[in-house]
Order: structure tokens, then C-alpha cells, then sequence
């Protein structure tokens, strides 16, 4: 069952259009933060994803443009067979797709955190760097989601 402090005000939730913002932001940080792991040049059209992302959040892209875009990253994932690069590419998919459910930016987190695991380095050095990232007014709600559904 979804979180409903993710929903947006616009269908009947709490969370208001300035707080999504930060939560995609915040996603699209902890995915690019990872996207070294991948120990090559980023496949493009994960860098596409992510520019999306921040004009989704500027109000210069639609959602329409970022579920296409995370359709598009989950497409990386699908087409590797290296865990890392799979983790990182969900990541990825998981923060764009933050523009159409907000709670998706908690994927995108969990996502990094498992390409961390994968390369064999720190997760819970990464949970404290994402949690350092957090804005004030998106912190409480993230960490005690993060919480509740123990991610």
C-alpha cells in the first residue's frame, strides 16, 4: 500500500508541489551519485533520464516525458546482465519516474543503495551521504518512510 503523505495536492494529497520537487531532485541526486559504478561512459539514454528529471522539476518537462524516460532506463536495465549496472540504471528509472508518484524517489535511493552493495563498497556510507542531501522539508517525511517500509 502506497505511502499517502507521497500523494500530490493536485489528486487529493498532502504533499505539496514544491516538496515533490525536492524529492526528485533528491532522487536524481542519489542516482548520479552512483552512476560512476558503472566504470564506463553512461549509457545516454540514462543521462537524457536524468536531465529530464530536473526540468520536470524546473516545470519544463511534462510527466508524460518522464514516464517515457524512465521507461527508457528500465530498458538499460533490462538489456545488462552486470547487477551493478542494473541497480544503477534502476536508480535511475526510479527518480525520473518520482514526477509521476513521489514515492518512487525512495526506489531510486534503495536502488543506489543496492549498486553500492553490488561494487562491494559501503551502503550504509551511501544512506548517510543521501540522507545528508535531504532538504529540511522533505527530511522527516523520507526517513520515516525509509523507515516503515525498512529500506
Amino acid at each position: 500500500m502506497r505511502d499517502k503523505r507521497f500523494v500530490a495536492e493536485h489528486r487529493g494529497g498532502p504533499l505539496k508541489k514544491e516538496q515533490h520537487y525536492q524529492l526528485i531532485r533528491w532522487a536524481c541526486d542519489c542516482a548520479e551519485h552512483v552512476l560512476h559504478l558503472l566504470g564506463e561512459i553512461p549509457d545516454e539514454r540514462l543521462i537524457n533520464a536524468l536531465l529530464i528529471s530536473k526540468e520536470w522539476a524546473k516545470g519544463n518537462a511534462s510527466t508524460g516525458d518522464a514516464m517515457k524516460a524512465s521507461a527508457a532506463a528500465h530498458a538499460v536495465a533490462r538489456e545488462s546482465s552486470n547487477p551493478t549496472s542494473i541497480a544503477v540504471a534502476r536508480s535511475v528509472g526510479q527518480a525520473v519516474a518520482t514526477a509521476h508518484m513521489a514515492d518512487h524517489s525512495l526506489g531510486a535511493a534503495w536502488y543506489a543503495l543496492k549498486a553500492v552493495k553490488n561494487a562491494g563498497k559501503s551502503p550504509d556510507a551511501e544512506r548517510r551521504w543521501q540522507d545528508e542531501q535531504l532538504p529540511p522539508e522533505i527530511k522527516e517525511l523520507v526517513l520515516t518512510a525509509r523507515k516503515s517500509r525498512k529500506i
